[in-house]
C-alpha cells in the first residue's frame, strides 16, 4: 500500500518543481508517461500491462498545453489538500468541485482523466491522494480489520457484522488486517450470488471471505484482492457469468488491465477462474442462451489480446465458439436454492 506521507511529499515537490521553474524565469514543463495503445506493452515477467518508456511533454510555453497543464495543476492542489486535511473525495465530487475553483472540465470524463495524468507522473494511484470513484462492491467473511483512517483510527470490525456485505471503500481498503478465520477469497461477479453464498453461509462451510465485483470491479476491489492474497496469504478464486465477459473480468484480476499499466499493485496472477467455463455449460446441463453477435465480436477480440495466447484461456475461448451459448451464475438455481454451493462450489473449491 502507498502512505499517505509519501504521496503529500510527492505532490509538495512537484509543486516545488513548477515554482523553481517559474522563479527561474522560465515555463514550467512537466514531462507524463504516455498511455498510448503503442506504449503500452504486456510485461511476461510480471503477467501484466506496464507502460513502456516514451513520455508526452505538457509544456505551458505551448498555448495548446495551457488548459491541460492548467487543469493538472488544480488536480495536484486539490489532492494535497485532501491529504492535509485528512479528508477524500470521489471522481463525482472531483468534478463538480472544479467549479467553485473557475477551473473548466467539458465533462467527468476529461476530469478523470488528468487524475489519471497525475497518477502517472507521480507514480502513485488516486487512492493514495485521496480520490476514489463511486464504489459498487461488498465484502463479508471472517476477518477482523482495523481502520486507519483519521477519526476511527485502532477501532476494528468484523466483516461479518452486516447479513449484506460492508461497501469496499476507502475505510476498508486502508485498514489493517488482524486476524482471521478464513481460508480463501471467493469473488463473485453479481450481487444476487453474492447474497445467496451470505444466506446459505456458503462462507462458513468454505471458510471464504467473500467479494462482490458488481461487474467489472473497480481498481480499490481488485487492490483490496490482491491485498488479502498478499497480507492473508488467501487463495483467490473467480466465479462469474459464463460468457466473454465474465471471463474477462477474471482475466483483469488476474492480468491487469491497459487502462490500469501505469498501477502495479492491482493484478493477482495466481487467482484461478473457476467458471462459469464453457465445460461447465455442458457437464452441468445449465439453461443458456445463444451468444450475441455482440458476444462474438468479443470473443474476436479476446483472440487478439495477448493475456489469452495461453493454451488453457485460448481453449475457454474455442469452447464459447464451439458451444454458441452462454449461461448465468444463477443458471444452477434450476436444480434448487442451494445446488450452487451444495455441489458445484464443492466441486470446484474442496
Amino acid at each position: 500500500m502507498y502512505e499517505s506521507e509519501d504521496a503529500l511529499a510527492v505532490l509538495r515537490k512537484m509543486g516545488r518543481s513548477v515554482v523553481d521553474s517559474i522563479q527561474n524565469q522560465q515555463f514550467p514543463a512537466i514531462d507524463i508517461p504516455d498511455r498510448k495503445t503503442n506504449n503500452i506493452v504486456y510485461d511476461e515477467a510480471s503477467g501484466r500491462f506496464t507502460l513502456g518508456p516514451s513520455t508526452s511533454r505538457r509544456d505551458s510555453s505551448n498555448t495548446k498545453h495551457v488548459r491541460s497543464f492548467a487543469q493538472l495543476m488544480w488536480v495536484a492542489d486539490f489532492a494535497k489538500r485532501l491529504l492535509e486535511s485528512s479528508r477524500t473525495s470521489s471522481l463525482r465530487d472531483l468534478y463538480y468541485s472544479s467549479e467553485a475553483f473557475g477551473v473548466k472540465f467539458a465533462d467527468q470524463s476529461e476530469s478523470d482523466r488528468i487524475v489519471t495524468d497525475l497518477e502517472c507522473y507521480t507514480g502513485h494511484p488516486r487512492e493514495s491522494f485521496g480520490i476514489f470513484p463511486e464504489e459498487h462492491s461488498s465484502i463479508y467473511g471472517e476477518i477482523v480489520l482495523r481502520y486507519t483512517v483519521p477519526g476511527y483510527e485502532g477501532r476494528e470490525i468484523d466483516l461479518t457484522i452486516s447479513p449484506d456485505g460492508l461497501p469496499v471503500g476507502p475505510a476498508i481498503v486502508s485498514a489493517e488486517p488482524v486476524r482471521s478465520e478464513a481460508r480463501l477469497v471467493l469473488a463473485v461477479e453479481s450481487g444476487g450470488m453474492f447474497s445467496r453464498l451470505i444466506e446459505s453461509r456458503a462462507w462458513k462451510r468454505f471458510g471464504a471471505v467473500l467479494v462482490q465485483l458488481g461487474g467489472q470491479p473497480p481498481r480499490a476491489t481488485r487492490r483490496l484482492l490482491r491485498i488479502l492474497r498478499s497480507r492473508l496469504d488467501l487463495p483467490v478464486y473467480i466465479f462469474t457469468d459464463g460468457d466473454p465477459w465474465g471471463m474477462h473480468i477474471a482475466k483483469v484480476i488476474i492480468s491487469g488491465s491497459a487502462n490500469s499499466a501505469h498501477i502495479s499493485d492491482l493484478a493477482v496472477p495466481d487467482a484461478k477462474w473457476i467458471g462459469v467455463t464453457p465445460d461447465d455449460i455442458e457437464n452441468y446441463s445449465l439453461p443458456s442462451e445463444p451468444l450475441t453477435n455482440a458476444d462474438l465480436k468479443r470473443l474476436d477480440d479476446l483472440t487478439r489480446d495477448v493475456r489469452y495466447d495461453s493454451s488453457k484461456w485460448a481453449g475457454y475461448i474455442d469452447g464459447f465458439r464451439r458451444l454458441r451459448v452462454k449461461a448465468e451464475q444463477q443458471a444452477f438455481s434450476r436444480y434448487g436454492m442451494d445446488y450452487v454451493v451444495d455441489r458445484y462450489l464443492q466441486d470446484k473449491l474442496v
